[in-house]
């Protein structure tokens, strides 16, 4: 907890680091995996409102110390590795876990096929009403969600044959191994957003909690974009960085 605790005087911090301050000392004293009081009776013992009690929460879930399940409760959880790396080179989750020893697997698959309407056909620079698959799955590490990603790609190019043998969560290794296309670059948006109820639902999550999204648009050798995909990740678990040149 050396992150709330180091150099502070309490006599001259706010009322809201007392109150981390004092989160993190409950925190510590609970083993891992053990579920930490209810809301309203931790609100009531720490002396503050539910809502300010959830928001002091919310720093501590983003350092991989507590993980908050919706409608079950909230759990302290034990060391978890940090996913560090760079985004000048773009790899899975899967080759990034595999380089620290971490093991991940794919949750809650889902394959959706429809016709893409303006915004999709836009995305992948395709006709309206051409045939799109989504593919929606959950990213797990000691069977705890970690990340939510999605790729939308043409049927064209991307097929459900392609995730017959073998897929454990990766489009992009898969997309890297076809021989119909050759791979270039990828263009990614960052953002912190707050947790859908479907997304906080997936991930196991309170809804409004916050996460990282990346929107990314994956490019061919000529242009074309081959997937346009949105990833959901838990801060704490992930710990992404760019290294920049001086003009």
């Amino acid at each position: 907890m050396d992150h709330f605790q180091n150099n502070i005087n309490e006599k001259s911090i706010s009322s809201f680091q007392k109150l981390q301050l004092e989160l993190s000392h409950v925190i510590e004293s609970t083993t891992a995996g053990e579920k930490l009081p209810s809301e309203p009776k931790l609100a009531k013992k720490l002396g503050v409102s539910r809502a300010t009690l959830r928001e002091a929460m919310r720093a501590f879930e983003g350092l991989g110390l507590i993980r908050r399940k919706q409608g079950i409760g909230t759990f302290v959880i034990g060391p978890t590795p940090v996913i560090e790396t760079g985004l000048e080179v773009l790899e899975s989750i899967e080759s990034l876990s595999a380089k620290i020893g971490l093991k991940v697997k794919m949750g809650d698959l889902t394959i959706d096929h429809f016709k893409a309407d303006q915004k999709f056909g836009e995305n992948l620079g395709i006709e309206i009403d051409s045939p799109v698959i989504s593919i929606s799955r959950v990213i797990l590490t000691e069977n705890r969600p970690i990340a939510y990603l999605v790729d939308v790609i043409s049927e064209e190019l991307f097929s459900p044959k392609d995730l017959e043998n073998g897929f454990t969560g990766s489009v992009l290794d898969r997309l890297i191994a076809s021989n119909n296309f050759v791979l270039s670059k990828s263009k990614t948006f960052i953002n912190a957003v707050a947790a859908s109820s479907i997304i906080a639902r997936a991930l196991e999550i309170q809804r409004g909690d916050v996460l990282q999204l990346f929107i990314a648009y994956l490019y061919d050798d000529k242009g074309k974009v081959i997937d346009y995909s949105y990833s959901y990740f838990i801060p704490g678990y992930f710990n992404f960085h760019v290294v920049r040149r001086i003009k």
